[in-house]
């Protein structure tokens, strides 16, 4: 059997780009491939799934994370009404100084808000579950789990991969691995978080944002009249070996990794460090840990997403060689992996950005709608041709021969 579409990775950006795909194409066989035993186990599942608008002065950063806002959380209700919480965000100033950026950024507000004591409260703010939602989004595609793709080839139209399964086209939302293809502008770097889930008698009536997060309180209550809440996120990038760094994204539980920067001590700093940052926001009473998630969120250099196809950098700089000393080729030249597309790139706001971003990447598929510029991986190919280090890898690896 050849499949019309194989997803590799089920978090939040493949389910997406599953579901717009039966949207578009309804008789169509749609495998999801995962390394883990379910959807969201990677950095989705450790995501603390908030959504809340970008603040700032006007950039296309901001207009990209606020429309997606806009799309993501009406989808959500659309489809999940029941793992959506939408109780409205409060973004609070980290200090004096940030204070003064914060009310500054009030005139360019995409969105109705209400100031209060400690800063602004947006009602479009809410949160969603993060396992639940991915397998509302993913339930119509066929699912192989606990399945390790080791490599994958291109022969006569068709992606071949593990020498097993067949698609006649590849759609890669791997997020911080990007191991499969090796090319050096697809740069992502890996940005290890942790999230806690706590236990407290403090009703928590909506989200607050300041150095962290602290979600609603889930609508239930357990037995001993406690209420679930979501702290989140820390931030560490780790210069390690490669190796290290992807058996560590192969492993649900991070502790079960050797030789790896994230230790059972940065694990347990973490976790005082998140408590002790909601503790300036909120007294949360008879406060206990019940979960720690971590992962690792994928971030582009340039903080913006990746969406659509894959430039082949060796074909490309071999058809057009003066590229490197900085010459224009227009970016319909460069030479792309045929029928491969990624969705990738999207960081800390996977939950808000993935939805939008998968509705564009299946226009782009099916429709052959164009992409907006700034989310296409060409420019990240641009850029990187004319650098000091492609024209070393070039020379190294004979790009030119």
């Amino acid at each position: 059997m050849i499949y019309d579409y194989v997803i590799v990775g089920a978090g939040i950006a493949g389910s997406s780009v599953s579901y717009f795909l039966h949207e578009k194409e309804q008789n169509k066989n749609i495998l999801i491939l995962d390394r883990h035993s379910n959807c969201a186990k990677g950095a989705s599942g450790a995501a603390g799934a908030f959504l809340s608008p970008l603040l700032g002065k006007p950039n296309k950063l901001k207009n990209l994370v606020n429309k997606s806002l806009i799309f993501s959380t009406k989808l959500y209700q659309d489809i999940a009404p029941s793992f959506i919480i939408k109780s409205g965000v409060e973004r609070i100033p980290k200090n004096v100084e940030d204070e003064k950026k914060f009310l500054s950024y009030m005139e360019f507000n995409d969105f109705e808000y209400e100031m209060k004591d400690k800063g602004a409260f947006f009602p479009i703010g809410s949160k969603v579950n993060s396992f639940e939602i991915c397998q509302v989004l993913s339930k119509k595609s066929n699912k192989k789990y606990n399945y390790e793709v080791k490599h994958i080839q291109y022969v006569d139209n068709t992606w071949i991969i593990n020498d097993e399964i067949k698609t006649k086209k590849l759609i890669l939302t791997t997020g911080a691995d990007v191991s499969l293809l090796e090319e050096y502008y697809y740069n992502i770097r890996g940005v290890w978080g942790q999230r806690i889930d706590v236990k407290t008698s403090t009703k928590v009536t909506h989200n607050y944002h300041k150095e962290c997060s602290i979600s609603v309180s889930e609508n239930s209550i357990d037995k001993e009249g406690l209420y679930t809440s979501t702290i989140g996120a820390t931030h560490h990038r780790f210069d390690c070996n490669s190796e290290s760094y992807l058996d560590c994204l192969k492993k649900e539980n991070i502790l079960d990794c050797a030789n790896f920067e994230y230790t059972k001590e940065v694990y347990n700093n973490d976790t005082q460090k998140l408590l002790k940052l909601a503790s300036e926001i909120l007294d949360l009473k008879d406060l206990h840990v019940s979960d720690i998630k971590v992962g690792a969120r994928a971030s582009s250099v340039d903080f913006f997403p990746m969406v659509g196809k894959l430039i082949n950098a060796h074909e490309t700089i071999s058809k057009f060689p003066y590229i490197i000393n900085g010459t224009h080729v227009q970016k319909e030249r460069y030479a792309c992996y045929e029928n491969l597309y990624v969705l990738n790139g999207v960081s800390g706001r996977g939950f808000v950005l993935s939805p939008y971003l998968a509705s564009q990447l299946v226009d782009f598929i099916v429709d052959e709608k164009e992409l907006e510029d700034e989310i296409t991986v060409h420019r990240l190919f641009t850029r990187w041709v004319r650098t000091k280090k492609a024209k070393e890898i070039v020379s190294k690896e004979g790009y030119l021969k």
